[in-house]
C-alpha cells in the first residue's frame, strides 16, 4: 500500500501545483502592475519554491547536445549501444577528443538516474569516448523480464566489459564501486582478454566496515527483513512494472534529504531570498541542482535487499565469501588492471577509508599500478561534480588513464 498512498498523495497536490503555476504566471508578468511590487515579487517566489518542491518530475534530460570553445562549437554525438530491460549502454563522443580512450563509466543504481552524472560526462567527453550504464527505472519494467539482482548487475558489467574490448578503462561512481571490482575479479580469475587496462573507483562502498556512516549505521541496526517489509513496495496497476517489488525512488530521496535535512531547508531559503532580490544565476544554479536530486527511479526490491545483505551486513566481497554464478570473488587474482580510488574528506555516505580499502584486496597488483586520492574540502557529490571534479579530480584521473593505457608498439 507504501506506493498506493504515495501515488494518492501526489495526485492530491495536482491542485496546489496548478495554483502554484498559475501565481508565478501572475505575479512574474510585467504587465501585471502588483509584479514590480516587494510583495509581488514574494508571492512569485513563495509559489516557485513551493512548486519546485512538489512538482513530479520523470527522468530528466541529458541536456547538452556540445561543448563550446573560442574555436567553435563541437557537437557530441549520443547513441545507444545496447539495449536491455534494465538498462541501456550509451556512447557519447566529441571531436575535441584528439586521441580517446575508451571509459566505460558505471552510475549507481541508487535511486537517482545516471544523468547525474552529466557533469561527469561532460568533463571526460573532452578527452574520451565515454559509455554510461544508463539503468531503467524498475517500476516501467514489466515482470516477464525476471528479476534483476547483484549477480544480474554483475553480469551485465561483464558483457560491457567484453563488448568494449580490450584497453578499456572502467570509472565507477559511488554504489557500483563493490561491483566493478567484483566484475574485474571475475575476468582476472578467468585471464579473459576483455581485462580493463585501469579502474578507477569513486566514493563506493568496497568495505563499509572501514569507516561508520548514517549509512552504514542504519544497515547494520535493522534485519534484512525489517527492510523487505518497510521499505519495500509493490508498483501500482498502472506502471508498466506493475506487480514488481521495488526499493521506490522516493524512500530514497527521503533518506538522502533527512542525512542533511537543514542544509535542503537553507538552500531552499537562500533560493526564495536569491528571487526576492532578482538575482537569476544563483536561483537558475539552484533550479538545475534540484531538478535532477529530486527526480528518481525505483531500483529493484531484489537487488536493494542484496546490497544491503551482501555489501554493507555481510561485507561480502572484502570478507572473501562473495560468489557469482558459483564462482568465488577473489580481488587478490588481479594482476593486469590498474586501480584507482577516489575519495572525498568530507564525504558522509561512503566516508574516506572505504574506496581505499580496495588497495589491500588487490594483493597481486604491483605497486605502480596503485594509486589513491583524497579530495579535499568536498563531500560525496564533489569528486564527480563542480569545479573541484573539473579543476583537480578529473585531471587524476586522466592521467591515471593515460599512464596506464598501453602503449602501441612499433
Amino acid at each position: 500500500m507504501l506506493y498506493t498512498y504515495f501515488d494518492m498523495q501526489s495526485a492530491a497536490l495536482g491542485p496546489m501545483r496548478a495554483m502554484t503555476q498559475l501565481t508565478k504566471t501572475y505575479f512574474n508578468n510585467p504587465l501585471f502592475p502588483l509584479s514590480q511590487t516587494y510583495m509581488g515579487k514574494i508571492m512569485a517566489a513563495s509559489a516557485d519554491v513551493i512548486e519546485g518542491v512538489i512538482r513530479h518530475r520523470g527522468k530528466p534530460e541529458w541536456g547538452f547536445q556540445a561543448i563550446h570553445r573560442e574555436d567553435g562549437i563541437h557537437p557530441i554525438d549520443l547513441a545507444r549501444i545496447d539495449h536491455r530491460p534494465f538498462g541501456d549502454l550509451i556512447r557519447f563522443k566529441c571531436d575535441l577528443a584528439k586521441s580517446p580512450k575508451k571509459i566505460l563509466l558505471v552510475s549507481p543504481m541508487s535511486g537517482h538516474f545516471a544523468t547525474l552524472l552529466r557533469g561527469t560526462v561532460k568533463t571526460l567527453v573532452e578527452h574520451h569516448e565515454v559509455y554510461v550504464t544508463d539503468w531503467t527505472d524498475a517500476s516501467k519494467v514489466p515482470t516477464s523480464d525476471g528479476d534483476f539482482g547483484l549477480d544480474e548487475y554483475i553480469e551485465y558489467l561483464v558483457d560491457y566489459m567484453r563488448l568494449l574490448g580490450p584497453d578499456l578503462h572502467v570509472i565507477a561512481v559511488c554504489q557500483p564501486a563493490p561491483l566493478v571490482l567484483a566484475a574485474i575479479s571475475i575476468l582476472a580469475a578467468n585471464d579473459d582478454p576483455a581485462q580493463p587496462s585501469t579502474m578507477t573507483l569513486m566514493g563506493g562502498p568496497i568495505d563499509p566496515g572501514a569507516a561508520e556512516t548514517e549509512v552504514t549505521k542504519l544497515a547494520d541496526s535493522k534485519s534484512l527483513s525489517w527492510f523487505k517489509d518497510n521499505l519495500t513496495a509493490t508498483v501500482p496497476l498502472q506502471y508498466e512494472g506493475s506487480g514488481r517489488r521495488v526499493y521506490p525512488g522516493f524512500l530514497q530521496l527521503a533518506a538522502f534529504i533527512s542525512m542533511n535535512s537543514m542544509r535542503h531547508v537553507d538552500a531552499h531559503m537562500q533560493h526564495f531570498n536569491n528571487l526576492v532580490k532578482g538575482d537569476g544565476d544563483s536561483a537558475e544554479s539552484h533550479k538545475k541542482f534540484y531538478d535532477e536530486y529530486l527526480s528518481v527511479m525505483d531500483v529493484t526490491a531484489e537487488f536493494y535487499l542484496d546490497t544491503i545483505q551482501h555489501i554493507f551486513q555481510e561485507r561480502s566481497l572484502p570478507n572473501g565469501t562473495m560468489t557469482w554464478k558459483g564462482q568465488s570473488v577473489d580481488p587478490s587474482k588481479i594482476k593486469k588492471t590498474a586501480l584507482l580510488t577516489v575519495e572525498g574528506e568530507l564525504d558522509d555516505i561512503s566516508a574516506p577509508g572505504q574506496t581505499e580499502v580496495a588497495h589491500e584486496m588487490c594483493s597481486s597488483l604491483v605497486k605502480s599500478k596503485h594509486k589513491n586520492h583524497v579530495e579535499a574540502g568536498v563531500g560525496h557529490y564533489g569528486i564527480f561534480n563542480g569545479r573541484k571534479w573539473r579543476e583537480s579530480v578529473s585531471v587524476v584521473i586522466n592521467d591515471f588513464i593515460e599512464k596506464h593505457h598501453p602503449k602501441v608498439k612499433g
